[in-house]
């Protein structure tokens, strides 16, 4: 398989046009840092997911009552957080010290020179263990010249969630590996299993990390691929038009109500009201699930994301910590950084907090924890296993021209995975067919591979 860097155009290795990314998602002196932590305060800029906002409450009386550091946060968003990081950092600014980047940013930003190295704050901090950290987490965060950019707050991947007791009262059983042929059987079956209940819930609501996150997982377990290693954009191949068919079809006729409306929030609001007898989405949704107080609280099974072609197909995604270059405080970021991504964190979060809640994904300790083992039985194991099989280098059938599961790694991504993602929507909502859907997306493509060609 090619490497990106062997067919990126020259212009890319300079600082890539902050339009094309805006729309989404140590403890020593090195890596240029100059800050001392007497005194200091650190700019954060952050997405607002729960775990994050937890962490803004947990900062002040831990964090800085140990170091002396005060932490400013600015919390977003994800649209509006990406938009504002994209922005600073792409000029240098230095408000901010440290933002939430995802692995689909990292490396970009890395290449264009926004970021600091980690790599000798890693060193020096043994206390930190690098080598805990989940090893395809490890890689979705360093970048083509080897080095490491970002630490994961929390790390996911993709499963399927289901109603056992749901499935029982029908006579139906989940396999333990589902194909989407199966699983689209079962949903026919269970659709109206209870009063209300459909059988499914997919996102279908545009965006990039929105409808196209999963959409893409079923087009490369179905064989098809954005782009060829040629960069040849193959949306109006068999194989995309298939996936692209068979997921419009499902989510239409066994899917929830306003589909073309929903994401990840709508999907997990249904399934916590017992809306939907499954759901094919991130695994982070677990834990909210299985959190005290949740109405499907031990009701729910899971199993891998569904299979066509490819032994796997889950996503693989983190929201990560990364340094901007221009910050004065780098020292004082790792820090934090080193904090906020520790062991003695994810120990915190499950005594204040529950363990359900702790920010895993991302540690292979963290599923050693008796504790985080008892309150995650149902969901753990599968979401280790998932992040284990994540291939973000090789996802489907055939060689990519660059990383990624759930996106194409490139800048261009952000605007292209948008506006197909519009068209797909469209054709979720019956505005206009699929063929009609990927023809204006095979367009948008093109004018992308073109440019790398």
């Amino acid at each position: 398989m090619r490497t990106q860097s062997r067919r990126t155009p020259c212009r890319l290795l300079a600082v890539a046009a902050v339009g094309t990314l805006i729309t989404s998602l140590a403890a020593c002196a090195g890596a240029g840092g100059s800050g001392s932590s007497d005194g200091e305060s650190l700019n954060v800029l952050m997405v607002n997911n729960p775990q994050m906002v937890e962490l803004q409450k947990l900062t002040a009386g831990h964090f800085t009552k140990d170091t002396g550091i005060a932490v400013n946060f600015t919390v977003l968003p994800e649209n509006d957080v990406r938009d504002k990081i994209s922005q600073d950092f792409a000029n240098q600014a230095g408000q901010y010290d440290v933002a939430t980047l995802s692995n689909y940013e990292i490396p970009i930003y890395a290449r264009n020179g926004w970021l600091h190295s980690l790599d000798e704050y890693v060193k020096n901090d043994t206390a930190f263990d690098q080598g805990d950290i989940l090893t395809p987490m490890t890689q979705a965060l360093t970048a083509e010249d080897g080095k490491l950019y970002g630490e994961p707050f929390y790390g996911e991947s993709s499963f399927l969630m289901y109603r056992k007791d749901v499935f029982e009262k029908a006579g139906l059983t989940m396999p333990d590996k589902p194909t989407w042929k199966q699983v689209a059987d079962l949903a026919a079956k269970v659709d109206g299993a209870e009063p209300g209940m459909k059988g499914i819930c997919l996102r279908g609501l545009p965006g990039w990390g929105e409808v196209m996150a999963p959409l893409t997982t079923v087009v490369n377990t179905f064989g098809g691929t954005w782009f060829d290693e040629d960069w040849n954009a193959r949306l109006d191949s068999k194989e995309f038009k298939e996936a692209t068919q068979f997921y419009v079809d499902l989510v239409r006729e066994h899917g929830e109500a306003g589909a073309a409306q929903s994401g990840y929030a709508e999907c997990l609001n249904n399934m916590t009201q017992g809306k939907t007898a499954m759901w094919y989405d991130a695994t982070a949704g677990a834990g909210s699930l299985e959190a005290s107080g949740s109405p499907v609280k031990g009701k729910i099974g899971y199993v891998p994301a569904p299979v066509e072609k490819t032994d796997s197909s889950g996503w693989l995604y983190t929201w990560a910590w990364g340094v901007q270059k221009a910050s004065k405080n780098a020292d004082s970021a790792w820090k934090f950084i080193s904090w906020a991504s520790g062991k003695d964190y994810e120990k915190l979060v499950g005594e204040k907090l529950g363990w359900a809640n702790v920010p895993a994904g991302k540690r292979a300790s963290t599923y050693d924890i008796p504790e985080y083992r008892e309150e995650a039985a149902a969901f753990a194991d599968v979401t280790r296993d998932a992040i284990a099989n994540a291939k973000p280098e090789d996802p489907g059938v055939q060689p990519r021209p660059a990383p990624g599961i759930q996106f194409v790694g490139i800048p261009e991504f952000t605007d292209l995975g948008t506006k197909v993602s519009q068209e797909i929507s469209a054709a979720i909502a019956g505005r206009q067919s699929v063929d009609s859907a990927l023809s204006q997306s095979q367009k948008l493509a093109e004018a992308v591979g073109k440019k790398y060609q």
